[in-house]
């Protein structure tokens, strides 16, 4: 641990000076600093670019690269959300092997491993005192056993940190939407998961909040959820709805290319934030988070650094449907280069299936992403591109690469420990007798890449165009990615051509299909993959040979995470049914009553009986 890290982990979140109090262009902010209103705009980018991360913020950092595991009763059910009421029997993998979980996922150049202790259903994989509704009242090894435990264990075993998953909505609890006995509930949960499995490095909580069985809005104490775990687990940090690790705004896979650390995006677990945030008007998807011009009007200022959560599969949950819908290398090729390359950590989802294990397709792809991430990042082509660099803007720095290199990739970093200030940067190279520029970017923070056409070059130049003080740039680097094909997939979730049908109104959706057909499933795709306001979430879908006489299919469907992750959802139908007209009616997550297209309706028909 270097000089300053070991001042921070004297400090707390306050200012302190690191040579002088009269020198105050050396003091750092620990986490978070406050205005007092009276600084002029260039005061305050001072300012900002002396906050700096907390030790556990920087070796969370540092690691670049997490797994999240979605296990549990929606395993075996098939769903995303789940909605309390399955019965805790349903849980029963034949062959969990959390070994192979953390063995697989070391290998393949993963540091931490996030297990969905409890998800919206209430189902607990780990036999909480607080309900039954865990693995204890299942056949899962006669009630006795413990996922939590064994991923525990299996993460000491490999080296790997651990860290778990507790949602604050609980569709099983009798007793949420009684916010205080839920929170008392919410945190006996909280403390079992915190004391009795070694040290947690991280805790994910997500904002999801819905109606209670008693109609009641829960009211989280969030306050009281952070005591917790600084009292009990004082070096993990807290994730998303937590103040030391951010959630990008997505589930797509996809960072901000200016990817502010130091923001002014308040979090959610303060009182003041829905006050700071619609000041500012800011969300969690705002483009802008830290720049010069939004500092002009903010009153704090946070280091909280982005964390890209997405899935390798289109669900969170394992499916067997999904075992041919893999996300390709490519695909994972670009996700990382738009995540840890754009100043985030990648949190990418591998769920285990039925058995208890992870699936083998999703298993050959991670080690097909492990290989290609090897063979890239493993070959510098810079000479002494990791000599520190105290920038100042308008400075320069070229570096040699190795000759007849191929490069297509820049790599620059700052020294974090330091605070960020990058604001705007330029590379380019020197090739054929003269420097071209290959690209610029804005922020850089703990890792930044660039990529452009391959080339080959002499020299590399950075070029610091606009930064806060002076920049402290850590490493530069170069290499060469090998071109990935693309692989383009047709849509499977429709198998009735669109020439026959008809949109005869949009909210409802009532489409006319244009002949009778034996319709076995239909799913719902938002448009261009987008979230909109208008967009369905709870629903109700009807069928009919004449128009006239309607049959309900689905009384009280809901399009679960469809808000956050607008992938195509297929819903299975009871049995098959003849019908030539489909209703879809159905409310946006903010209750009002949702617009459809036809495009976003698919429907699965099966072939005559003959």
């Amino acid at each position: 641990m270097n000089k300053i890290n070991q001042f921070l982990v004297a400090c707390s979140l306050c200012a302190f000076p690191v040579i002088g109090q009269a020198q105050q262009d050396t003091s750092y902010f620990v986490k978070h600093l406050q205005f007092s209103g009276n600084e002029s705009i260039d005061q305050k980018v001072a300012m900002a670019a002396r906050l700096v991360p907390s030790p556990q913020q920087l070796a969370w950092q540092q690691m670049e690269l997490t797994a999240f595991l979605h296990f549990g009763i929606n395993t075996f059910t098939g769903r995303e959300w789940g909605d309390g009421t399955e019965d805790p029997s349903l849980f029963n993998p034949t062959e969990l092997d959390a070994d192979q979980w953390v063995r697989t996922l070391k290998e393949c150049g993963f540091k931490m491993v996030l297990l969905t202790a409890k998800h919206h259903d209430g189902f607990c994989l780990w036999p909480t005192k607080t309900t039954s509704h865990s693995v204890a009242s299942s056949p899962w090894k006669n009630g006795k056993g413990d996922v939590v435990r064994e991923l525990r264990d299996a993460c000491t075993k490999y080296g790997m940190k651990f860290g778990v998953y507790l949602s604050p909505w609980d569709r099983n609890a009798s007793c949420y939407g009684n916010s205080p006995e839920y929170n008392k509930f919410f945190i006996e949960q909280l403390t079992e998961l915190l004391t009795n499995y070694g040290e947690v490095h991280e805790v994910w909580f997500d904002g999801a909040n819905g109606e209670g069985p008693n109609g009641k809005k829960q009211v989280y104490d969030w306050d009281a959820f952070y005591k917790t775990i600084q009292r009990l687990q004082p070096k993990a940090v807290m994730a998303i709805m937590g103040d030391d690790v951010r959630w990008v705004g997505n589930e797509r896979g996809l960072g901000r290319e200016t990817e502010w650390s130091a923001t002014v995006l308040t979090p959610g677990i303060y009182a003041r934030s829905n006050a700071n945030n619609e000041r500012l008007n800011i969300t969690q998807q705002a483009k802008d988070l830290g720049s010069r011009n939004i500092l002009k009007d903010a009153t704090e200022l946070f280091w909280y650094p982005s964390e890209v959560d997405v899935s390798i599969r289109p669900g969170w949950f394992w499916h067997e449907e999904e075992n041919a819908k893999v996300k390709s290398l490519k695909e994972l090729s670009d996700i990382y280069f738009q995540s840890v390359g754009y100043n985030s950590v990648l949190l990418l989802n591998i769920p285990p299936d039925r058995r208890g294990l992870l699936n083998e397709a999703d298993v050959a792809r991670l080690k097909e992403f492990a290989a290609y991430r090897r063979q890239v990042f493993s070959d510098d082509k810079i000479q002494n591109g990791n000599v520190s660099w105290t920038a100042c803007a308008g400075e320069s720095r070229s570096y040699a690469v190795r000759p007849e290199s191929r490069l297509n990739v820049v790599q620059v970093q700052e020294d974090i420990s330091k605070g960020q200030r990058v604001e705007k940067f330029t590379v380019e190279a020197y090739h054929d007798g003269r420097w071209q520029s290959l690209g610029e970017g804005t922020t850089i923070g703990y890792k930044r890449m660039l990529r452009f056409p391959e080339l080959t070059a002499d020299s590399i130049r950075v070029h610091i165009d606009s930064c806060r003080l002076c920049a402290n740039i850590s490493n530069v680097s170069a290499y060469y990615a090998p071109t990935l094909a693309s692989q383009s997939s047709a849509a499977d979730w429709n198998t009735l051509p669109r020439s026959t049908w008809s949109q005869l109104s949009s909210s409802p959706l009532v489409v006319d299909l244009g002949k009778p057909v034996r319709l076995k499933a239909f799913t719902y795709a938002p448009l261009n993959g987008e979230a909109k306001p208008t967009m369905a979430y709870h629903y109700q879908f009807s069928v009919s040979e004449d128009g006239k006489e309607w049959k309900v299919l689905v009384s009280d469907g809901e399009f679960s995470n469809i808000m956050h992750n607008p992938l195509p959802q297929t819903v299975s139908l009871p049995s098959v049914t003849i019908v030539r007209y489909v209703k879809l009616e159905a409310t946006t997550p903010n209750d009002a009553p949702a617009v459809m297209a036809m495009e976003e309706l698919g429907v699965t028909v099966v072939p005559d009986e003959k």
